[in-house]
């Protein structure tokens, strides 16, 4: 599998935010360290970016099926890549296919499947479109994040493919089903926390099991308590 395309971004203002979800192609060769691709800009490091969300990979079929799902409701937008602030856009990898803890070679780079992306408000607001963050949870089109297991240079047109898989592995569809759709299912979280997830998920899904409540979603999807 080749990586289709590469897109960067700057922080700005737009969409009433500050953001960095605009991104732009990137073309020639790529320099990866642990935070991802070295010109690429994070506005909230709160809750986005870091070692354990390096990199972010959204599959490019999901596009069209955004597409054909809103022209239905009549909402018109440019379902174009790069469009929900990824790094990483292809053909043929997707929430299926895809595990927690899948290795990828990028060149002289090797990327790890650390979690799915958690949807937020700001894609609400990039698209203009109430409750956008809550369908993609929903139907699992969240796409996914990498941390960095060996940073390095990234030749144009290099190939991406998988190199390693961990044992008992869960796609990220199977993980999204339990910690978004039965996030207190305690196998299911159980099997979750011997997975390689990042450090925020572990720690959300033991205090799960520890208190037998679900943290408040309200603000990080819609922006408000």
């Amino acid at each position: 599998m080749t990586v289709l395309t590469i897109y960067s971004g700057k922080v700005t203002q737009a969409y009433g935010i500050e953001t960095a979800i605009d991104k732009q192609l990137v073309i020639g060769d790529i320099q990866i360290d642990d935070y991802g691709i070295v010109t690429d800009e994070c506005a909230d490091p709160k809750h986005h970016g870091g070692t354990e969300r390096a990199l972010h990979h959204y599959p490019q079929e999901h596009y069209a099926t955004w597409q054909t799902y809103y022209q239905a409701l009549a909402i018109d937008r440019d379902w174009l890549p790069s469009s929900m602030g990824e790094n990483i856009s292809t053909l043929g990898f997707d929430e299926h296919n895809v595990c927690i803890g899948d290795q990828f070679q990028w060149g002289e780079v090797i990327v790890e499947v650390s979690q799915p992306r958690s949807p937020c408000f700001k894609l609400n607001k990039r698209w203009q479109i109430d409750k956008f963050s809550l369908q993609m949870q929903q139907t699992n089109r969240c796409g996914w994040l990498y941390r960095v297991i060996k940073a390095g240079i990234v030749k144009e047109g290099a190939s991406f493919r998988r190199i390693k898989r961990v044992d008992n592995a869960l796609t990220i569809a199977q993980v999204c089903d339990i910690y978004f759709g039965d996030p207190l299912n305690i196998d299911g979280l159980k099997q979750l926390l011997a997975l390689p997830l990042s450090t925020s998920w572990q720690s959300t899904i033991k205090k799960r099991l520890e208190t037998g409540h679900v943290e408040n979603w309200n603000f990080r999807l819609f922006g408000h308590p």
